[in-house]
């Protein structure tokens, strides 16, 4: 998944600590959808993966619902430009 060594995002803590949790669960998405594309997959395995795909976009849709205010915010702290 996601490499120990990062650079921190410039943004507030709290924003920085969503972020990156986005990043890991856009990841285990990506990765569950890679599963259902196996050739070989069985009927057990298909619903796993379904079940398992449907717990991460719940969850990223719940963990979403505010980041877009969040990120306002992040912005609306920016220096203006003259």
């Amino acid at each position: 998944m996601i490499s120990n060594i990062q650079k921190p995002l410039k943004v507030n803590a709290t924003l920085a600590t969503l972020l990156s949790e986005l990043g890991e669960e856009c990841e285990t998405v990506l990765f569950l959808l890679s599963q259902l594309k196996l050739s070989n997959l069985t009927d057990e395995q298909k619903g796993d993966i379904l079940a398992e795909l449907t717990g991460s976009i719940t969850h990223l849709h719940v963990h979403t619902q505010n980041l877009p205010d969040l990120i306002g915010d992040e912005i609306l702290s920016l220096p203006e430009d003259d």
